[in-house]
């Protein structure tokens, strides 16, 4: 049996697993840990546990120690630099003219890198504003790209439901989502009544996705013949989520009866 511990370093963000290390570690705690970016400040989101060896598929690093208020404090203040960080690379970008849109900066927990996240629609070059910043900041500098769903997941914002968007608020990972989930639903196949902020298939589509298929299963087909208590009628209609048929009777009359009232 092995020991782990899931840690995440920024909301919603994707859970890490780490070896406990002795820690006596809860909810929420604030953990110090060493990534491939440096040192870092997590937040543990599931306790230590027990695990089969066989579950675990690389050696985990362990935890350091728990995290004091100097470094709550310390993450607090570069997160402030990292702001001003984020405003002289934009300027520097337009000095350079290179297609590349500034999305986030940060620093890790000891302030020894500076990664900034952007998007592009092409490859960049950016080699030159590399060394301009590794100058100007004196740290090491690194530049990621992402994608538009990864992008509406650094900035935020609010979804046509009027929440906040489900990637900044609880999705980890993202799922494949297709058009077929849309189509399940009875959803309009407008992609700008389905798209997200991102400009992708909004991820809510694949919430109910399952229960709509496996309800539709159950109901009949448009067009279908059918029996009822009030005789023989026709499928116009059906509502998965109520689990209901919409018939039409002999004499023309429509009515939604519950699909424990139709037999076929």
């Amino acid at each position: 049996m092995a020991e782990i511990v899931g840690v995440r370093f920024r909301r919603a963000g994707k859970v890490y697993y780490f070896d406990p290390a002795g820690i006596d570690l809860q909810i929420n705690d604030g953990v110090i840990v060493e990534t491939s970016r440096g040192l870092e400040l997590g937040r543990v989101v599931i306790a230590p546990r027990q695990v089969l060896a066989s579950e675990v598929k690389e050696p985990l690093k362990p935890i350091m120690r728990k995290a004091e208020p100097s470094d709550i404090e310390r993450a607090q203040e570069l997160e402030s630099k990292a702001d001003e960080a984020l405003i002289e690379c934009g300027k520097l970008i337009d000095e350079l003219k290179l297609p590349m849109k500034l999305i986030f900066a940060e620093y890790n927990v000891d302030g020894s890198r500076l990664t900034f996240s952007f998007s592009a629609e092409e490859r960049v070059d950016f080699r030159e504003l590399v060394r301009q910043l590794t100058r100007l900041f004196k740290v090491r500098v690194e530049l990621r790209q992402v994608g538009t769903r990864d992008e509406a997941k650094l900035i935020g914002g609010f979804g046509r439901c009027g929440r906040p968007l489900c990637c900044m608020s609880f999705i980890s990972e993202f799922d494949p989502v297709s058009i077929k989930m849309a189509k399940e639903q009875d959803l309009p196949l407008n992609p700008m009544k389905i798209s997200g902020v991102c400009g992708r298939l909004m991820c809510c589509l694949g919430y109910e996705s399952e229960q709509y298929r496996a309800v539709k299963a159950k109901l009949p087909r448009m067009g279908q013949r059918v029996s009822t208590t009030m005789g023989e009628a026709t499928v116009v209609g059906s509502n998965p989520l109520k689990e209901t048929v919409l018939v039409e009777l002999e004499g023309q009359a429509t009515m939604e009866l519950p699909l424990s009232e139709v037999s076929y």
